[in-house]
C-alpha cells in the first residue's frame, strides 16, 4: 500500500505545475506577437518641411485658380445659354400666338361657310383640330378662296416653324443643364483646393509659420531685384531710342513723332492711363473667386474691368484675354498690357512699368502691386 501511494504523489505534482508551464508559454506567445507586429507597423510619415510645406499651398492655390477660370467660364457659357434659352422659349410662344391666330382665322372662314349653306366636310375642315388630313384634298381646295388658301398655306408654315422652335428650345435647355453642371462641378474643385490649403497652413506652429514667411519674403525680393533689372534695361532701350530720334531730327532738321510700335502711340497710352487709374483704386480690395468687382476680384474680373474703365470689352477668363489684341515680349512691355503666367494661363496681372503689375492675386491676399517676375511669366499681350 505505501508504494501505490508514493506512486499517486508524483503525478499529483505534476497535474499542478502544467497549468504554470501553459500560462508562460502563452504569455511569452503573446509578448512575441506584440513584438513582432510593433516591428512591423509602418512608420509614422515623417512632417513635411516648411518648403515642402510652400511649394504644396502654391501648387493647390495654383489649381484652384485654374479651377476658378474653369468656373468663370461656365458661368459666362451659362449666362449665354440662358439668354438663348430665353429668347428661343419667347420666339416659340409668339410662333404659338400667329398659329392659335392663322387657326382663329380659318375657324371664321369656316363659320361663313356654314352659315351659307356651303358643303360639311368644308366646315369639318376648317373646324378640325388638326386639319393636315384634308390638305391634299382638291376638291375640298377648289372651294377656297385664293385668300383661304393663303391662310391654310400660312397654317402649315407656321406649325412647321413653332414644332422647329420647340425643338430648338428643348436643346439649349439641355445645353443650358450641362453649362449647370460644369459650373457646380468647377465650384467644387475651387473649394477643395482652398480647404486643401487652408488645412496645411492651420498646422503649421508659429516658428513654422514665421519660416514660411521669411522664406516668401525672399522669393519676393528675388522677384523684385528682376523687375529692377528688366526696369533698367528698358530705360537703357528708351534713352537709346530718344538719342536715335534726336540725331535723326538733328540731321534732317524737322521733327519727327517716334512710336514704340503696335499699340504704343499717344492713343494707347491714354487708355492705358485709365487702366491704371482704375487698378490704383482697387489695391487694398479683396481677392474673391468668381468676383468682377466692384468691392472684390479675381485675377481677371480685375484685368477685365480695368479695360472697360478704358472703353475696351476683355472676355472672362484668361484663356480668353490672352488671345485679344497684340502679343508682346516682356523686354518690350508698356504700362496697361496684360501679362499671364504659368504653362495653363491661369493668372493675369496688369504691367505698370518698371517690371511690376497691379493683380489679385489669390485668396487671403489684397490686390496689390507685385514685381511680374513672383510667378513663371507665360507671355503678354497689348489688348488695344
Amino acid at each position: 500500500m505505501p508504494a501505490l501511494a508514493s506512486h499517486r504523489k508524483p503525478r499529483t505534482r505534476v497535474r499542478t505545475t502544467t497549468p504554470a508551464v501553459g500560462l508562460t508559454t502563452a504569455a511569452l506567445a503573446s509578448v512575441t506577437l506584440l513584438s513582432t507586429q510593433s516591428a512591423t507597423a509602418a512608420p509614422a510619415e515623417p512632417k513635411p518641411s516648411i518648403e515642402e510645406v510652400q511649394k504644396k499651398v502654391d501648387a493647390l492655390y495654383r489649381q484652384a485658380g485654374t479651377a476658378t477660370q474653369q468656373y468663370n467660364q461656365a458661368k459666362t457659357a451659362s449666362a449665354e445659354q440662358r439668354s438663348k434659352v430665353d429668347a428661343l422659349l419667347e420666339a416659340a410662344a409668339k410662333r404659338a400666338d400667329k398659329l392659335n391666330e392663322t387657326r382663329r382665322e380659318l375657324g371664321n372662314y369656316a363659320a361663313a361657310q356654314y352659315r351659307g349653306g356651303s358643303i360639311a366636310p368644308t366646315a369639318t375642315f376648317f373646324l378640325a383640330d388638326d386639319p393636315q388630313s384634308y390638305f391634299d384634298q382638291d376638291q375640298l381646295m377648289a372651294r377656297m378662296t385664293s385668300r383661304q388658301q393663303k391662310a391654310v398655306a400660312d397654317f402649315r408654315t407656321q406649325q412647321k416653324q413653332a414644332a422647329a422652335k420647340r425643338v430648338e428650345a428643348t436643346k439649349s435647355l439641355e445645353t443650358l443643364t450641362e453649362s449647370q453642371a460644369t459650373l457646380r462641378t468647377s465650384k467644387q474643385q475651387v473649394q477643395a483646393k482652398l480647404t486643401e490649403a487652408r488645412s496645411l497652413l492651420s498646422e503649421l506652429t508659429a516658428e513654422e509659420k514665421a519660416r514660411l514667411a521669411e522664406l516668401e519674403r525672399k522669393k519676393e525680393a528675388e522677384a523684385e531685384r528682376k523687375a529692377e533689372e528688366l526696369a533698367r534695361q528698358q530705360a537703357a532701350a528708351a534713352k537709346e531710342k530718344a538719342d536715335q530720334a534726336a540725331e535723326k531730327e538733328a540731321g534732317t532738321g524737322t521733327g519727327t513723332e517716334t512710336t514704340g510700335g503696335t499699340g504704343s502711340g499717344s492713343g494707347y497710352a491714354a487708355q492705358a492711363e485709365k487702366v491704371l487709374a482704375f487698378a490704383r483704386a482697387q489695391i487694398g480690395k479683396p481677392y474673391v473667386w468668381g468676383a468682377t468687382g466692384p468691392s472684390s476680384y479675381d485675377c481677371s474680373g480685375l484685368t477685365q474691368a480695368a479695360w472697360k474703365a478704358a472703353g475696351v470689352d476683355l472676355p472672362r477668363t484668361t484663356w480668353d484675354q490672352v488671345e485679344v489684341g497684340t502679343r508682346v515680349a516682356t523686354a518690350d512691355l508698356q504700362p496697361g498690357d496684360l501679362v499671364f503666367f504659368y504653362d495653363d494661363i491661369s493668372h493675369v496681372g496688369i504691367y505698370k512699368g518698371d517690371g511690376m503689375m497691379i493683380h489679385a492675386p489669390k485668396p487671403g491676399a489684397n490686390v496689390r502691386e507685385e514685381s511680374i517676375y513672383y510667378m513663371p511669366i507665360y507671355g503678354s499681350v497689348r489688348p488695344a
